[in-house]
């Protein structure tokens, strides 16, 4: 088989339901620190490149590594959030490869002593939750990065970023839980939820800081061996990732099905022409020749330390989803909306400590904050500073049944229109209403009036009314809604018909 030809499996899906999936994911997350993990120099992403680098990240004779100590937080603030275990003490070691992108000839990585290891998370996929084992959680150093588009001799040469060389990361190595490419989507969308809530990385994948690769086999149902594992890399999006597995599923069934062969071996993902192809076979495992890093201490997280940093830990998205659904008496579907991000989260709350309904509040911001963010192609701090939390409750009270006497209030859908409109022009929900007169009648006096004018000049619909045909009276309460420019109250307006035309 050609190695770019993609595989067009045509399974039944009797085929199909023989075999189960195998599917586990190694997760390079890039560490929000300022500095590298080894030296001074930056790690701000889209510098010129080349030019935040020193002889200690280009690998130069003479040069010594010195830890960055925050990387070791924010590893330790990781492998807790999902409950690994940290241990007192791990290493360094050298991972030695030689790569174009790898000055030193090693990559100072952790080997038989990492950071962390037994942690677990927990995904839900079509409601049901399931737990994934992580084997380890281990510190390295990034490698720098190879650009073969885009210069005037690309297609003879590799052009190299050194920038990204020596930036912390951490690889989180998942257990061969998964075993469906929804499960593989649901394990790496809620790893990134709780990086972004522990705060040890901006996880944007465009930018390479977050990076995925999977291991993938079948079985035949009910066989305890593990079938032939392929590495498949280059996975730059979640939608990628469950394509991907979707695809090498499906061709590594047709290969056994035709009596075939599943060779061990790394393979990319071609998003373009939608599978994979092969990129270098691993018959035999690669010998890194690792050995301990001997220009490095071990390091040793002592139980002060390690209790620090845990009671550093936010409240993280699992715990707020449950709270959300106890304390505002919220559905579990909007609490997971409301705390998909924690700035999110942290406007919700902050709306609903005003408004003291968080049932109104959350109906306000899942149904129509989300919708207006997407239409106004804006970020939720971009809204934020237009619409402040305290105008949120404002629209929430001024919506509310309750209405004081003498107060004003909205309609739902004017409250919509006020939201937008606050967006726009960063005046309060009060100041659109008073400008624009859009606060609803509340006056039945004022409603009776429109009411009975309205039923004096229609005596025919009247008659047919009082004959039985309910289907009339929409009709006199939109006439009604029309003429008071859609501002009467709807329960009043509903209720004084009934009275006049009974």
């Amino acid at each position: 088989m050609s190695k770019s030809t993609p595989v067009e499996p045509s399974l039944a899906p009797e085929v199909l339901a023989k075999y189960e999936p195998v599917i586990g994911l190694e997760v390079h997350v890039q560490l929000l620190t300022r500095t590298k993990i080894f030296c001074g120099c930056s790690t701000r992403f889209g510098d010129p490149p080349n030019t935040n680098v020193c002889p200690a990240c280009l690998g130069l004779p003479g040069t010594l590594p010195v830890l960055n100590k925050r990387a070791v937080e924010m590893a330790m603030r990781a492998s807790l959030a999902l409950n690994c275990t940290v241990h007192d003490h791990s290493r360094f070691a050298r991972k030695n490869y030689f790569y174009p992108d790898l000055p030193k000839g090693y990559q100072i990585s952790q080997y038989e002593l990492p950071l962390a290891t037994r942690g677990w998370l927990e995904v839900e996929v079509v409601g049901a939750k399931k737990r994934i084992g992580i084997t380890r959680l281990h510190l390295e150093e990034d490698a720098a990065k190879n650009l073969h588009e885009g210069f005037s001799q690309s297609a003879t040469k590799a052009y190299i970023d050194y920038n990204r060389c020596g930036t912390p990361l951490s690889e989180i190595v998942s257990e061969p839980d998964m075993r469906t490419p929804e499960e593989a989507y649901a394990y790496l969308t809620t790893l990134r939820q709780i990086m972004l809530y522990t705060g040890v990385s901006d996880c944007n994948m465009e930018e390479g800081s977050l990076r995925c690769d999977a291991n993938v086999s079948v079985r035949l149902h009910g066989s305890k061996e593990f079938g032939t594992k392929v590495e498949v890399k280059n996975l730059n999006s979640f939608r990628f990732l469950q394509k991907a597995l979707e695809h090498e599923i499906e061709r590594h069934i047709a290969v056994l099905e035709s009596g075939g062969r599943i060779s061990q071996e790394t393979r990319l993902w071609n998003q373009a022409e939608g599978h994979t192809v092969s990129m270098r076979s691993k018959e035999k495992a690669h010998d890194y020749r690792y050995f301990p890093e001997p220009d490095l201490l071990p390091v040793h997280v002592s139980a002060a330390w390690r209790e620090e940093v845990r009671r550093t830990l936010p409240e993280l998205p699992e715990a707020k989803r449950a709270r959300f659904v106890s304390s505002f008496g919220i559905t579990p579907y909007d609490a997971g909306v409301l705390t998909e991000t924690q700035a999110l989260a942290d406007y919700f709350e902050a709306a609903t400590a005003i408004a003291g309904d968080g049932k109104k509040v959350a109906n306000v911001i899942a149904n129509w904050v989300l919708a207006e963010l997407k239409n106004k192609g804006v970020s939720l701090e971009e809204w934020a500073n237009l619409v402040p939390p305290a105008q949120i409750a404002r629209v929430v009270t001024l919506t509310s049944a309750q209405v004081p006497t003498g107060g004003i209030s909205i309609s739902t859908s004017t409250a919509r229109e006020v939201l937008g409109k606050m967006a726009e022009t960063r005046r309060t929900a009060d100041d659109i209403i008073a400008a624009e007169g859009l606060a609803q009648i509340n006056d039945d006096s004022a409603i009776e009036r429109a009411a009975r004018e309205i039923i004096a000049k229609d005596p025919a619909n009247v008659a047919k009314f009082r004959s039985g045909n309910e289907g009339v009276f929409k009709h006199f309460v939109g006439q009604v809604m029309k003429a008071t420019r859609g501002q009467a109250n709807p329960q009043a307006v509903n209720d004084i018909l009934r009275k006049l035309l009974s």
